[in-house]
């Protein structure tokens, strides 16, 4: 079971952290990195252009939302969602499992699929694993991801071991579906299935192994930063380092903070996506490699050195004055540039873990870094 999509470049000596290049139609990208979340087709203030500059070659939007609005029609006119929004790297979707979770009350999950009730106008709905992938391929999306089952961290076991059944059956069922399929775009799409298994090591172990029999291109660990403690998320992204296959992309949903990046690479993680960089943002934390602080701080008042000079033009050229300004007054600049900063800061996180990786100081550099960020 080689891979065909990614290469492994260098490895950590004494940790599972490695460096590598995943080959897409739409471009090569290396490993390990960090996906800027753009849920509707959009990272919230954020531009294609701002996004490509941070430097990133890819983004992640989800199915769910793009279903919903603007919806298969508009986008299959389109040409796609690379067309549509401007936009010719590499796009992961998400297949829209977390958000149906979410939607506790208006959803019924059966074997076959899930129906729910639409969020904006509570018109009912249907999803199962083939049409999952349908509504991807008209997407356009690089990376296409599974329906699975997502139950929260304080699930009994009974219902871990439940959705682990589910999301296995649903996962040949799309995978079956993914082969009879072609692209609509031209361009190669990769199906990745998901492993569930709440934080139950023999679970985890089960899913795993269902899922690697479908030999699929990667793989990402599901059902974590759900609810659980801190200490059972990385517990069982040990589990997965030991099950999943060395030779093939490991992505974690959903996760997280810069020191959570850091330990899961540690570990073996490849692909990360988490909203946190635009969304506290927006609520005035500014990520730093000393710390996040609250820009809103009134000791920021008379601050008037540059937000970060080590992380972007932008940080550079404006003050930490400057923007506790903008919040107090609710300009939206404000939220520009704290979510620009912030997505350059977890960008330029990835790249320096990557060069760590290269040279074999990644231990010694991530000991430090924790030690530094998480005492601030």
């Amino acid at each position: 079971m080689t891979s065909k999509i990614f290469n492994i470049k260098s490895s950590c000596s004494n940790t599972s952290a490695r460096m590598g290049t995943i080959k897409t139609d739409h471009g090569d990208i290396e490993t390990p990195f960090f996906m800027p979340v753009g849920t509707y087709g959009a990272v919230k203030t954020q531009s294609s252009e701002d996004i490509e500059n941070l430097p990133s070659s890819i983004l992640l939007s989800n199915t769910y939302h793009l279903y919903l609005r603007p919806g298969t029609d508009i986008l299959k006119s389109a040409g796609g969602l690379h067309k549509f929004m401007n936009w010719n790297k590499i796009i992961l979707t998400d297949s829209g499992g977390f958000q149906i979770y979410s939607l506790a009350n208006s959803r019924k999950i059966n074997d076959d699929g899930v129906t729910f009730q639409s969020h904006l106008d509570g018109s009912k709905h249907y999803f199962n694993p083939k049409s999952i992938i349908d509504i991807q391929r008209i997407i356009g999306s690089d990376f296409m991801m599974m329906l699975d089952e997502c139950p929260p961290g304080d699930a009994s076991k009974k219902e871990w071991a439940k959705a682990v059944n589910r999301t296995t059956d649903w996962a040949r069922i799309g995978m079956e579906h993914y082969h009879n399929t072609k692209p609509i775009y031209g361009h190669k799409q990769v199906l990745i299935p998901i492993v569930q298994g709440g934080t139950d090591p023999d679970l985890r172990k089960q899913s795993a192994e269902e899922l690697i029999a479908l030999d699929a291109d990667a793989y990402a660990i599901g059902g974590l930063a759900v609810g659980e403690a801190k200490e059972e998320m990385f517990s069982s992204i040990k589990i997965m380092d030991s099950y999943l296959p060395k030779n093939k992309p490991r992505y974690l949903m959903g996760v997280g903070t810069p020191a959570d990046l850091v330990r899961s690479v540690s570990m073996g993680v490849d692909m990360f996506d988490c909203v946190m960089p635009t969304r506290n943002a927006r609520n005035a934390q500014i990520f730093t490699f000393n710390g996040p602080l609250n820009i809103r701080n009134a000791k920021y008042k008379n601050d008037f050195s540059p937000i970060d000079e080590s992380i972007s033009d932008m940080s550079r050229k404006y003050s930490k004055a400057y923007l506790h300004h903008l919040f107090n007054t609710r300009e939206i600049l404000g939220l520009r540039i704290a979510s620009s900063h912030n997505l350059h800061f977890y960008i330029n996180l990835m790249n320096q873990m990557r060069l760590e990786i290269k040279y074999d100081t990644f231990s010694k550099w991530a000991d430090k870094f924790l030690n530094k960020y998480e005492s601030n």
